[in-house]
């Protein structure tokens, strides 16, 4: 199947948009077998807990998050939960799924949580398909303020000092007080008619949150006041269709020292100026994937599940690994020597950053892995569409 097919029925579009797919002139590309590897890292799972009923095969960027020596996770139906990071006991629940069952919420069938969970500032962050956004007592499980957005809420809230950032369906980034959930600005972007189903994080920096827009651009909004200080195009949308023009970055702008870095589906892989969003290099490649970086290296999965090392000074491809094609690989992250990525089959794969050799993997639920790993130091976090969240090391 070409790859806007396979990514357009992964995020859930109209099924008259997907009809077209399906046509007999379209010539499919096959899933890449599990991959026969000589192994020389040992991955295992040290504990592992469930919780809820994960996803399913919902669309959701659901992942952990770890802080205050706890292990922060939820489900899509309404369960947020904490664990105590080193033994996986349960420290506290919270189910949410009775708020929608009555009052203004009940309209919304069910919890449908979607974003991944953020702690800070002694709170658990976490948003869903209703726009409902929530921040809970980070020691005792209690509910400090809630409120409803104006869109779904697909990507981790992020936080920067004393604000708390959503990027909504709608294209807007919202702003509300972390204290008591006041919101105090709203920042508008172009939707275009047709767009993945999905949004990137905000990063924050020094004064500012960097968001990606569906239009294929980069902007930065400032902390104090929701106004744009700068907007880039990373890559200009052509065609003679709205599929051909689709550039949407869905992924949160990695931010390395005076760098800004960010991707784009169907467009390119760019190096920014942090300060001014001036275009260093661009390159031809397509992700609505998280980049990672180490070293002098970028990571990048793309919208095949290619995997790609490409040097960040330059935009010069370093290596290449195409075993892993069309496994629904999650999105790149760096442990110790090697990168590691997830897929559908619900394998974890360990990438030597050096050579690009595949050279260990662990299976940690056959449901499948769909949001990035969590790396906190020396160990490794994941939550399964089952719902099943584990912690990977290495002996």
């Amino acid at each position: 199947m070409k790859s806007w097919c396979k990514t357009l029925l992964a995020c859930s579009l109209s099924l008259g948009l997907l009809s077209a797919c399906s046509s007999n002139d379209v010539e499919e590309e096959p899933v890449s077998p599990l991959p026969q590897i000589e192994a020389s890292v040992f991955p295992e799972v040290s504990w592992s807990a469930s919780v809820g009923s994960g996803v399913g095969d919902y669309y959701s960027k659901i992942r952990p998050a770890v802080r205050y020596g706890k292990l922060f996770v939820m489900d899509r139906y309404g369960e947020v939960a904490a664990y105590d990071e080193a033994t996986g006991e349960q420290v506290w629940s919270l189910e949410i799924s009775s708020w929608f069952k009555e009052g203004a919420l009940s309209k919304n069938k069910g919890a449908r949580l979607s974003s991944g969970i953020t702690a800070a500032r002694n709170k658990v962050f976490f948003g869903g398909e209703s726009g409902l956004l929530g921040a809970v007592d980070a020691e005792t499980g209690e509910m400090v303020w809630h409120v409803t957005a104006g869109g779904e809420l697909l990507s981790a809230p992020t936080v920067g000092e004393d604000v708390v950032v959503v990027h909504t369906s709608t294209g807007a980034l919202e702003a509300y007080n972390v204290d008591d959930g006041k919101q105090l600005w709203i920042y508008e972007s172009k939707l275009p008619t047709l767009t993945l189903r999905g949004t990137g994080s905000a990063a924050y920096e020094a004064g500012g949150f960097f968001v990606g827009t569906a239009d294929g651009k980069v902007a930065v909004v400032v902390k104090s006041n929701g106004q744009a200080a700068w907007e880039q195009p990373i890559y200009t949308p052509k065609g003679g269709n709205e599929f051909t023009r689709m550039a949407d970055v869905d992924m949160k702008p990695l931010i390395v020292g005076e760098n800004i870095y960010a991707v784009s589906y169907n467009g390119n892989l760019v190096s920014m100026e942090l300060r001014t969003g001036r275009v260093v290099w661009s390159r031809k490649y397509s992700s609505f994937n998280e980049l990672a970086s180490a070293g002098l290296n970028l990571y990048l999965v793309d919208d095949h599940g290619r995997v790609y090392a490409v040097d960040k000074r330059n935009g010069l491809e370093s290596w290449s690994n195409s075993e892993l094609t069309n496994r629904e690989l999650t999105s790149p992250v760096v442990f110790k020597d090697y990168l590691v990525v997830g897929d559908f089959e619900g394998y974890l794969h360990f990438i030597d950053r050096a050579s690009g050799k595949l050279v260990g993997r662990v299976e940690v639920d056959s449901s499948g892995l769909f949001s990035q790993p969590l790396v906190i130091d020396d160990k490794i976090y994941v939550q399964s569409r089952g719902g099943k969240v584990a912690r990977i090391t290495l002996p």
